[in-house]
């Protein structure tokens, strides 16, 4: 066999062996290390390379994001600022049909910024949110639905753990892919609100059930309420992003100030005891740990890659053909949407960037573009059986017998279909991405 062969039969065992249910990590770094040691017979050169990669990933200085980032927002949500934030869109949208969902989307995008966590915005706002859309007598499917389809928000509007280990596995700015990922987010975050609209005026049965009931007049806010409410967040933003995008602040230095100024926050609302503080830095811990582990294993895995010469043979197999960007954006977006039924983004995000970065690059494409494509890309996956780690937390958390797995799915496929539409106007307008970058 050829090492293209032997390339192209290991990247199909690890998806078997994922299939199969090994965890993520074992499967690139086990069969990448045996791929290694059968193309150059040699034990030690996969030995070598894996210390390497376990070098380079510990040691990498904008890693130390990670862990900040996390700790930032873990702490923010047990001191409840998702509720605050929640609270304050419901009064804003409360009078329009599909107001609360829209408020749910608002909420998640204000809460994004503060958390960059998929997982703990769905977490919350399943809570908060569906709850209180089904007490108004709103729809099961579509009030778990816009908690699913929104809590993507978190892994594109920055500061985004995606987009930072995207920026680590590319070797490009944070800073960078922090400034390209606004303005997709906000476009995402209104094309959800328009899709609302939309779905209350030409299918409202999928929205309520019958006739929406009206928010009780004692829970919404008065304009103080709402500055207090929301002066938190605007502190806290401005001075994380605000420090990024001035230069006052590097990504890491920012990730420990809004670390800080969120546990500054939690005790002020009593919302933090040393247990709870021990609690939040253990998660951190397990959390940090579990993307180090990826990162280490995608690492040998790019390297297996280049030993095989598969990104290499896929340009030729291109340029052969005279398939060029619009082909290698097709290939791409369908090879994200399938990985995106066994995978977790962080893991489809490994395994894509290290084989189609070699393609793109001759292209003369931007990178910090190519990897807001990558995640939007990756981020439809969480929305997707049979694995939809979103669909998973959110029934896991509602806990209510009433919304069985099939209803959170089939309530998150509409917003899926949206973020669809949103990646395939970014693929092809770029400068919506690179508009603000210096």
């Amino acid at each position: 066999m050829s090492p293209f062969e032997i390339g192209m039969f290991s990247v199909v065992a690890m998806v078997t062996l994922i299939y199969m249910g090994v965890y993520i990590p074992i499967a690139l770094g086990v069969v990448s290390f045996v791929t290694i040691w059968i193309l150059r017979d040699s034990f030690e050169l996969p030995l070598a390379l894996l210390k390497i990669a376990v070098g380079d990933s510990v040691t990498e200085y904008s890693f130390a994001t990670i862990p900040l980032f996390t700790f930032m927002g873990l702490i923010v949500s047990k001191a409840g600022m998702g509720e605050d934030v929640y609270r304050v869109m419901n009064t804003l949208f409360h009078k329009i049909m599909g107001g609360v969902g829209m408020a749910t989307v608002g909420a998640n995008a204000l809460f994004a910024a503060v958390t960059g966590s998929s997982i703990a915005s769905a977490s919350v706002f399943t809570k908060v949110a569906v709850p209180e859309m089904m007490k108004l007598n709103y729809n099961k499917r579509f009030a778990v639905g816009v908690v699913a389809g929104s809590s993507v928000l978190g892994m594109i509007i920055p500061p985004s753990a995606m987009l930072i280990i995207y920026a680590i596995v590319a070797e490009v700015s944070v800073g960078h892919m922090f400034l390209a990922g606004i303005i997709p987010g906000i476009m995402l975050s209104i094309a959800y609100i328009v899709a609302i609209w939309g779905m209350s005026k030409l299918r409202p049965s999928f929205v309520v059930n019958d006739d929406v009931a009206q928010l009780d007049e004692s829970e919404l806010l008065n304009g103080g309420q709402i500055v207090l409410l929301c002066l938190p967040l605007i502190i806290l933003v401005g001075m994380v992003l605000g420090g990024i995008y001035t230069g006052w602040l590097t990504p890491v230095e920012a990730g420990a100030v809004g670390a800080a100024l969120g546990l500054i926050y939690a005790i002020i609302r009593r919302k933090m005891d040393v247990k709870g503080f021990w609690n939040a830095l253990l998660e951190t811990g397990h959390i940090t740990a579990a993307i180090l582990f990826l990162i280490t294993a995608a690492s040998i895995y790019s390297r297996m890659l280049g030993i095989a010469g598969i990104p290499n043979a896929l340009g030729d197999f291109l340029e052969t053909y005279q398939l060029g960007f619009t082909a290698v954006m097709i290939l791409l977006v369908v090879l994200m949407l399938f990985l995106g039924t066994l995978l977790d983004t962080a893991s489809i995000i490994l395994i894509v960037v290290p084989l189609f970065l070699p393609i793109v690059e001759p292209l003369g494409v931007s990178l910090v573009w190519f990897g807001i494509i990558v995640v939007i890309g990756a981020e439809i996956g969480l929305l997707t059986p049979p694995l939809g780690i979103s669909c998973f937390v959110i029934k896991s958390t509602i806990n209510d017998p009433r919304v069985s797995l099939k209803d959170v799915f089939m309530g998150a496929l509409p917003f899926a279909f949206v973020m669809l539409i949103v990646l395939f106007i970014l693929i092809e307008f770029p400068i919506l991405s690179t508009a603000l970058l210096p």
